[in-house]
């Protein structure tokens, strides 16, 4: 893994290790979204919502346009695709060590 790819992937989990850019990208996932929606399920100001759409945005999480006003977002699944790869090499290995007795079911 070069410099640039871990520096790259590091962004992407510590952009995901906060509970409010998932549901965030969780919400792009379904749709585009303005910086207002993403902020609506929140108590949190328009400024602070801002602030969580450039740590996605700097992980490459999501990309923005501007149409007047608005910022507009969607996802970019490119560094999804890349964290997944990452934890891919690992499912075999945790899969073995992580599984209840007797649960068959698969939880996210």
């Amino acid at each position: 893994m070069t410099a640039s790819s871990s520096a790259s992937l590091d962004a992407v989990f510590h952009a995901l290790a906060d509970p409010t850019r998932r549901v965030m990208l969780r919400s792009l996932a379904l749709d585009e979204r303005s910086i207002g929606e993403l902020a609506a399920p929140f108590a949190m100001s328009f400024a602070a919502a801002s602030k969580h759409v450039r740590v996605l945005e700097a992980a490459g999480l999501l990309v923005r346009r501007r149409e007047g006003r608005s910022h507009i977002c969607r996802i970019d699944p490119a560094a999804l695709k890349a964290a997944h790869q990452w934890l891919a090499f690992y499912e075999g290995f945790w899969d073995g060590r992580l599984a209840v007795p007797g649960d068959d079911t698969d939880q996210v």
